[in-house]
């Protein structure tokens, strides 16, 4: 019997009965009133997530990749000077997108797995100044969640420009995009929030707009100006025709989300992350990356000594219907991983765990039966319990 697969990859995430109802109905016509309140209702509960008082947030379809290359399309000329930290394959994406659009691209590379060190990157900076500094907050390519409240403030303090990718990050650990002098925060709609892929959003601080006016890369479709006038008509509406079906689900994803709160969502992420990672070391496997206790997105796990990390998640996928992702870059076929965020349950993280058991085993790793299931309903019991 064919059944629907257990995805415990990174995103696109699970999608919620609720939301695929609401994107299964009617659609609301985009230049009209309906579409206006949910452009308000949408863009007024981003901006709650984001944390934001004063900054414009901008829908726009497209993933969450569009969204970062409108950042810089809209914030730089060309052979501005930007400086990327490199840890992983997303922030390699920034170098590549900056480098596609003929800016001149500095890096501080720290090496796969390994956070972002603030100190070094003042150093950089103090060495010579750059435009702006481009950050990647949950590198899910390694599972490490980086200090983008320290590197921003080093930035601020250089003078720089701050712009993060947030599409993996957002909704599911901290982020706050006015206390943290953020300038660009791009979110996607397929991670943390349980939404379809199809809409990236653009958080944008007064200092970005500034240098959006004197900006002089080519734009078009990815204009902030254009969606800025659009999204203030008394019907606010998307400049070119939306993504409509999915704005509905997002809406849909973002009233669950928004049922329980932010803080209650963190914790729930910081849960389920502890429970992987609890089982997954009952297990006699290794975890990659540091901050492993705030890795709460996606957890990387070292595959055991003689068996390749890519067979795994061929094998636990062909025999169990559940897919793990594979490493990239220099860890591929040496780390597979987990992701924990967006619509998940305990049990969810309960039956990949069995999954991952039963495959390691068959695979001639030898595992104790049950051991990374126990450790999981460990970690979720403890927390049931009252304090």
């Amino acid at each position: 019997m064919d059944r629907p697969e257990i995805i415990l990859a990174p995103g696109p995430t699970p999608i919620p009965p609720e939301v695929l109802l609401a994107q299964g109905s009617p659609l609301v016509y985009h230049r009209g009133p309906g579409f206006g309140r949910l452009m308000r209702d949408v863009t007024a509960r981003l901006k709650e997530l984001y944390r934001t008082d004063r900054a414009d947030v901008l829908l726009m379809t497209a993933s969450g990749t569009g969204g970062l290359e409108s950042a810089v399309q809209n914030v730089f000329s060309p052979g501005d000077e930007v400086l990327v930290p490199l840890a992983g394959f997303f922030s390699e994406r920034w170098l590549n997108l900056a480098t596609a659009m003929g800016l001149s691209v500095r890096t501080v590379e720290d090496g796969w797995g390994k956070k972002v060190d603030p100190s070094r990157l003042a150093d950089a900076l103090a060495e010579r100044p750059a435009k702006a500094i481009l950050l990647t907050q949950s590198e899910t390519s390694t599972g490490v969640i980086q200090p983008v409240e320290e590197l921003a403030r080093v930035a601020n303090d250089a003078g720089a420009l701050v712009v993060a990718d947030v599409v993996s990050s957002l909704g599911a650990v901290p982020f706050a995009f006015d206390d943290w002098g953020i300038d660009v925060a791009v979110g996607g709609s397929q991670k943390a929030l349980s939404a379809s892929p199809g809409i990236a959003f653009v958080a944008i601080s007064e200092r970005a707009w500034e240098a959006h006016e004197s900006a002089a890369l080519p734009r078009f479709y990815f204009d902030w100006s254009i969606y800025r006038r659009f999204a203030e008509l008394p019907d606010p509406e998307n400049p070119w025709t939306p993504a409509i079906s999915v704005m509905q689900g997002l809406h849909a994803a973002l009233e669950l989300y928004f049922q329980d709160g932010v803080d209650a969502a963190y914790r729930r992420h910081e849960l389920l992350s502890r429970a992987v990672k609890e089982g997954v070391k009952a297990l006699g496997l290794d975890l990659f990356g540091e901050g492993l206790d705030t890795n709460w997105t996606v957890t990387a796990i070292n595959a055991p000594e003689g068996i390749d990390a890519d067979l795994i998640s061929d094998r636990i996928r062909s025999d169990f219907g559940c897919i793990l992702a594979p490493g990239q870059g220099p860890l591929k076929g040496k780390v597979f991983r987990i992701g924990h965020f967006g619509y998940f349950s305990e049990l969810d993280i309960i039956r990949g765990l069995a999954a991952l058991e039963m495959t390691l085993e068959r695979l001639g790793h030898p595992v104790k039966r049950g051991a990374a299931v126990a450790s999981a309903e460990g970690v979720f019991q403890e927390a049931a319990v009252p304090g």
